[in-house]
């Protein structure tokens, strides 16, 4: 076998590994009750860093279809409450408030304390653009994305509360890691093992809120 073939063959396998394990936390979410596959990523980073805990109130930003508030209202427990936001509708979820809206724009502060009453414990962003198939735009606009997350934020966040966001990996990544740095006490950058291992998708974990 020529080392083309062989480096083919490699590359094969590979590949089968990556749908097998795309399949399995697929298959795992239904089996289980969550909308997506994305349940088990914040699943791994809270169990490893705390983000959410029993009585937290959590802000959902980007929450379509509702995988990582499902899992938010399980960590919250019966003392914590949970909103979702996003674009698109998402069908309701049990303990959790769901409301469609725009994070781009800041006015829907008011609709977050209106529900919470105070701030909130955490800030969770799975947040995704409309994909273009242009790879410099994606990744430019679903950073600019977590920057209006970062502003709603700023305005509803408690001090030493945690904070989570998806990114793109990319030219703007680290510039948005140097800007989110200034707000914690620590953050770190981590792939979970539910992610696919050729997605560019990393997440930051925000741990104690400054403001």
């Amino acid at each position: 076998m020529g080392y083309n073939r062989i480096n083919q063959y490699q590359k094969d396998q590979e590949m089968k590994l990556i749908d097998a394990r795309r399949d399995f936390y697929r298959k795992l979410a239904h089996q289980e009750g969550y909308r997506s596959r994305a349940a088990y990523k914040l699943k791994e980073l809270n169990k490893s860093y705390r983000i959410i805990g029993p009585g937290f109130y959590v802000l959902d930003l980007g929450c379509s279809p509702g995988g990582w508030t499902q899992v938010a209202t399980e960590l919250a427990g019966n003392k914590g409450k949970v909103m979702g936001i996003d674009t698109a509708y998402v069908e309701e979820i049990p303990n959790a408030h769901m409301m469609r809206g725009n994070i781009e724009d800041e006015s829907i502060v008011e609709e977050v304390f209106s529900y919470f009453g105070r701030k909130v414990n955490a800030v969770i962003c799975d947040l995704s653009p409309q994909v273009s198939g242009t790879w410099a735009v994606d990744h430019a606009r679903q950073i600019a994305l977590n920057y209006s997350a970062t502003k709603i934020m700023d305005h509803v966040l408690a001090y030493k509360g945690n904070a989570l966001f998806k990114v793109f990996d990319g030219e703007y990544s680290n510039e948005f890691r140097d800007y989110i740095k200034k707000k914690f006490t620590k953050v770190q950058l981590r792939k979970p093992k539910a992610s696919r291992k050729t997605s560019s998708e990393l997440y930051f974990i925000c741990l104690g809120y400054l403001s």
